[in-house]
């Protein structure tokens, strides 16, 4: 059976790559009728915080990935204990005392070579007296995995293809600080082998670790997972996505207004593609398409503006109800939205969060300068049009205060040639924004005495 995991580190945020790679493991699993396991490595003690791991589960739920399994790093540190014990047992790791400015100078030395850094391998020539006398003595040591002098790593990676690596480049690697500190390497190695990880599907920020993993698989004897490297994300000029284009956290934009649904949709185009080249795809139609051989090596590039024109048509294909309930979250309590508000501002918005700008005029009393009346800068006709409108509602009933009827009956008065003479300063009154929904609409919403009250005080901003 398939099962993927999704190993996030809670020293931050969950991060919108972060969200893909578990977006993709998900797919992957759910298309395989497999298994996704959500496991936290939480074994960095000074930066694991538990708001972050809560981050990082609300997240995932958000998005709808639900894991089979569920596992915290800190509860299984007996399993790395004992295999770093039995690792140093069959003398397949060592201990090493060396300081880290030894090392530093080491690695200098190497450098003004032009030889790659890697450890020399010193400590491993340490005899297992010299070994006890130091542990003794109580000297600060690390654990060390020894690795070959030659050779290559070779593995197939499902997105990338051969990749090979020189095991001479590598030297021995540090797997813990101590027998109950295991490094990443170690830890997320271990794990894998005893959740049985088929694929290790993940950033390929991560393809360096991947010789590491590999060796401490044949260490440990067992077999490694098969791997896929995903590509980077990247901002639009090509560099890694970071802060400089925006926030990349995942719940920035689901606080902001993006939809579960429309960030599944454009996370999952960020680097694969369907094969029919459909782009508004449900999570259904998404697992039973996902395949990681459509899935490109290329970075894919963060466009906000796909992802506001995707939000905006899931935005559309909301029910009035499901929508007032989402829009209400970013409004006042005392803000009701009426299904004639809704449907006036609907076609205008693009995140959730926009709809208290859309929508406030409504609720409250506009503030405008008196220029913003004048259309095309004609101040001269803005005060005897809106008189002239004001007199065209007063003449209307409460009962024809309906988009339709409204636009036939002030249109029948406003010639062609001049509708925006007429028609800008009556938005604006209504309103007090250069932009928002047509004036008919917002008169229906507004209702006759309201609508009535804004333009007397547009009249009498002119005048006064």
């Amino acid at each position: 059976m398939v099962r993927v995991r999704f190993a996030p580190s809670p020293t931050g945020y969950l991060h919108i790559g972060g969200a893909r790679t578990a977006l993709f493991n998900w797919l992957f699993a759910k298309n395989q009728k497999g298994e996704f396991i959500l496991r936290v490595e939480d074994t960095n003690k000074e930066r694991s915080k538990l708001e972050f791991e809560e981050d990082i589960i609300k997240g995932l739920k958000n998005l709808g990935l639900e894991w089979d399994e569920f596992y915290r790093q800190s509860e299984r540190t007996d399993f790395y204990e004992e295999r770093l014990k039995r690792l140093l047992g069959e003398d397949k790791a060592y201990p090493c005392f060396c300081a880290k400015e030894e090392l530093e100078t080491e690695r200098e030395a190497m450098l003004a070579q032009g030889i790659a850094p890697k450890y020399s391998g010193r400590c491993r020539r340490l005899t297992e007296e010299q070994v006890k006398n130091k542990i003794a003595a109580h000297e600060p040591y690390v654990i060390r995995l020894k690795t070959g002098e030659e050779g290559k790593i070779a593995f197939k990676d499902l997105i990338r293809g051969q990749v090979e690596f020189d095991v001479g480049l590598i030297g021995d690697i540090v797997i813990a600080k101590s027998l109950r500190e295991p490094l990443y390497n170690f830890s997320a190695t271990v794990d894998d082998s005893l959740m049985a990880i088929t694929h290790v599907i993940r950033g390929e920020d991560h393809l360096s670790n991947t010789p590491k993993q590999i060796l401490i698989f044949q260490a440990l004897g067992v077999k490694e997972p098969l791997f896929a490297h995903l590509p980077m994300i990247l901002n639009p000029d090509r560099s890694k996505m970071s802060k400089r284009y925006g926030d990349v956290a995942l719940g920035s934009y689901l606080n902001d207004g993006y939809l579960p649904e429309a960030i599944v949709n454009f996370l999952v185009l960020l680097g694969w593609h369907p094969e029919n080249e459909k782009e508004i795809m449900s999570l259904s139609e998404l697992v039973e398409e996902f395949d990681l051989r459509r899935v490109q090596k290329a970075g894919a590039i963060f466009n906000l503006e796909k992802l506001n024109w995707m939000n905006k048509q899931y935005i559309a294909r909301l029910d009035s109800s499901e929508l007032t309930k989402q829009c209400s979250k970013f409004l006042p309590d005392d803000w009701k939205l009426t299904p004639a508000i809704l449907e006036m501002i609907r076609g205008r918005l693009v995140k959730l969060s926009e709809v208290r700008e859309l929508a406030g005029f409504i609720f409250e009393e506009p503030v405008y300068p008196k220029e913003m009346l004048f259309w095309q800068g004609r101040g001269e006709r803005a005060l005897n049009n809106l008189k002239k409108i004001y007199e065209i509602i007063s003449g209307i009933k409460n009962s024809e205060f309906q988009v339709e009827i409204l636009t036939d009956k002030i249109l029948a008065f406003v010639p062609d040639s001049q509708k925006g003479d007429f028609l800008w300063p009556l938005r604006v009154a209504l309103s007090g924004r250069e932009a928002s929904a047509g004036p008919f609409e917002i008169l229906a919403v507004l209702g006759r005495k309201e609508s009535l009250k804004r333009v007397q005080n547009a009249v009498q901003k002119l005048q006064g």
